[in-house]
């Protein structure tokens, strides 16, 4: 089986009756997402909040009740993927455009589960290119910024030739670091205190469980930040 199924398929059994999950966005949780629908039609009674409206659209094809963020409390646990995920469990994420989102719901939710093939396992981040979420007003200015002060090459993310919109309306600036990103905490930090950025894609302490879907099985990862 394919191994982003495999790891996706099997962050179900997290999933219990009555709850209200987080729906991440990508390759992997998109099985995740197929998986529930069936569960749903079977009876599952749950509620998700859509990260993108990539995945808002799959929900409602799949026919799973959906809510938005500002009308619940609280998350029982979201499922989402990652483009890297460190050995001490630390995330980048962003290369489908959705981390501002995704950190939302991510943060209103009391389990954080990732979902990957492993192929996203690094020893250090920064192999992927960084995401970072900036207001469109000058936004070249604020990459330039990013670029002399964090010490990386930044790329303004396009598509079709103009620059990549999120679902917000902001644009994405890729960070790419000469070997690995050193420190991801402080990187993260300090991105945050530079205007025009909106939101990093490091996932810092934030991850709780992380399935690896791998060619002979499935492998739980427990986060000891936790």
């Amino acid at each position: 089986m394919d191994t982003k199924r495999l790891a996706g398929e099997y962050a179900v059994d997290f999933i219990k009756e009555g709850m209200t999950i987080g729906l991440g966005t990508g390759s992997t949780v998109y099985w995740t997402i197929q998986k529930l629908g069936e569960l749903v039609r079977e009876g599952l009674s749950i509620r998700g909040v859509p990260t993108s409206k990539q995945t808002e659209q799959l929900a409602k094809e799949l026919q799973i009740p959906l809510v938005s963020l500002s009308e619940v409390d609280e998350l029982d646990l979201t499922i989402d993927g990652a483009d890297e995920i460190s050995d001490d469990l630390q995330l980048t994420k962003g290369g489908g455009g959705a981390l501002l989102r995704e950190k939302l719901v991510a943060t209103a939710s009391k389990q954080l589960i990732i979902v990957a093939d492993e192929s996203k396992l690094v020893s250090h981040l920064g192999q992927f290119p960084l995401p970072v979420e900036v207001v469109p007003f000058a936004a070249e200015h604020t990459a330039q910024r990013i670029c002399t002060l964090v010490g990386c090459t930044t790329t303004l993310r396009l598509q079709n030739n103009k620059p990549y919109i999120t679902d917000n309306g902001n644009f994405i600036v890729d960070c790419a670091f000469p070997e690995f990103i050193a420190n991801p905490i402080e990187t993260h930090q300090f991105l945050k205190t530079l205007t025009g950025v909106v939101e990093t894609g490091l996932f810092i302490n934030m991850a709780h469980i992380v399935v690896i879907g791998k060619s002979n099985g499935v492998k739980k990862l427990i986060s000891q930040n936790k």
